[in-house]
């Protein structure tokens, strides 16, 4: 089937696209859907057709797109106090740090705004702990990642990178990383035999790869070995943390702490920008004033709107409901495997899953499934060629996510071989 065959674009959302396309940078390749309006689980393109969204802003929308408590919470502070930068205190700053803190269990936080900075933050931190904590020598600490990573698309973050599409043409890159196996507990301790190693940098599932779940015990070991060879374990739960993958955290499935926390996406619920790195007071404290800061980073708005995210995902249980929700959808797409020779795999934890299509990732087969799934009124979009991620808002109901699993059953029918 043709691209124009699965999907029809108005003229009015066809101008929208045109104006992007004439004025913006080509570094995005979006599905051709205007939206303008959201709530809940729902969004509405420019033509008033409603979708079921299944990527959630990449989880930055697990509370549902414009949850009232969060906008309640953003318009009054923004008509209160927006910015005071950090050369002066400000009177909710310190209420959310506490707030945060205490919520996932480590002394301090330091706020940033997107994910790429936390990440930033959290090597920064973790090099700095290395000379003045672990006795390293000044500039020999490495830090160790994993084959298939995603942490963001920084100079810094794309030269530990193995994405060929993020990395090519963008040298000279920063040296001081190693790149090992995922899910690979042997090569990580293999790594750890150089004595210049300070952090181990790991996403608890890797959610840009296409969901990819590591084995069980994996993530209890690396703490150990980390722990072993006095290693800083940094999760990067960005996209997997605040309720997605059916704990608060994705480290939470098998009851490990990080010595470094980064949080982002869904800790403002999709409302603005919000990143945190967390860490106890032995790491934290070796940042000192003027090594590290940010001006928009732990502006009152950001974090007045952060604590009401906080508070929905508590409050409305959506780490339950995405653990429970979760199984369900697996459950049936794992059906799809027996009955449709296009789906080739299922993988994933709570609401952040992945079909894997049994056609090269050179082929349009993903896409163009994608572009029907959006004809039919649900949102998700490939990753890595012929994988679809599937993760919407945790506030889902059963009857929404049965529905929606009819019409992605319905369209993997269609393209069945």
């Amino acid at each position: 089937m043709l691209t124009e065959e699965l999907m029809q674009i108005s003229a009015k959302a066809q101008r929208v696209i045109d104006t992007e396309d004439r004025y913006g940078a080509h570094n995005y390749h979006p599905l051709p859907v205007v939206l303008e309006r959201g709530e809940g689980v729902f969004v509405w393109d420019t033509d008033g057709k409603k979708y079921y969204d299944f990527l959630s802003a990449y989880s930055a929308v697990n509370q549902g797109h414009c949850h009232p408590a969060i906008i309640s919470a953003l318009t009054a502070q923004a008509q209160k106090l927006t910015l005071t930068s950090r050369a002066f205190y400000n009177d909710v700053l310190g209420e959310f740090e506490k707030y945060a803190a205490e919520y996932f269990g480590f002394d301090k936080l330091l706020p940033m705004n997107t994910g790429a900075e936390g990440v930033e933050t959290a090597l920064k931190l973790c090099r700095k702990w290395s000379y003045e904590k672990k006795g390293l020598a000044p500039d020999k600490a490495k830090i160790i990642v994993c084959e298939g990573n995603f942490h963001g698309r920084t100079t810094t973050i794309i030269s530990f990178s193995n994405d060929s599409d993020a990395r090519n043409n963008f040298g000279p890159y920063t040296p001081g990383f190693e790149a090992i196996p995922y899910n690979d507990t042997a090569a990580l301790e293999k790594a750890f035999q150089d004595p210049n190693v300070a952090g181990f940098l790991v996403e608890p599932i890797q959610g840009e790869a296409g969901v990819n779940v590591p084995d069980d015990g994996y993530l209890t070991k690396v703490r150990q070995l980390c722990t072993d060879y006095n290693v800083l374990l940094i999760a990067d739960e960005i996209q997997t943390g605040i309720a997605r993958t059916g704990q608060l955290l994705a480290i939470d499935h098998e009851n490990v702490k990080p010595d470094i926390l980064i949080l982002g996406k869904a800790l403002s619920g999709g409302v603005l920008p919000v990143s945190a790195v967390l860490a106890d007071d032995h790491i934290m404290m070796c940042i000192k004033p003027g090594e590290h800061g940010s001006t928009f980073g732990g502006n009152p708005v950001a974090c007045k709107v952060a604590m009401a995210a906080l508070e929905v995902v508590k409050d409305e249980k959506l780490a339950e409901n995405a653990q429970r929700l979760g199984e369900i959808f697996r459950s049936e797409m794992n059906k799809l495997i027996a009955e449709n020779s296009l789906v080739k795999l299922v993988r994933g934890k709570g609401l952040l899953n992945a079909i894997i299509i049994n056609d090269s990732p050179e082929s349009k087969t993903a896409w163009n499934i994608c572009l029907s799934l959006a004809s039919k009124g649900l949102l998700a979009k490939p990753t890595h060629g012929n994988i679809i991620r599937f993760a919407p808002p945790l506030v889902m109901t059963e009857s929404q996510l049965y529905e929606c699993i009819e019409i992605i059953k319905s369209t993997l029918k269609e393209f069945n071989k």
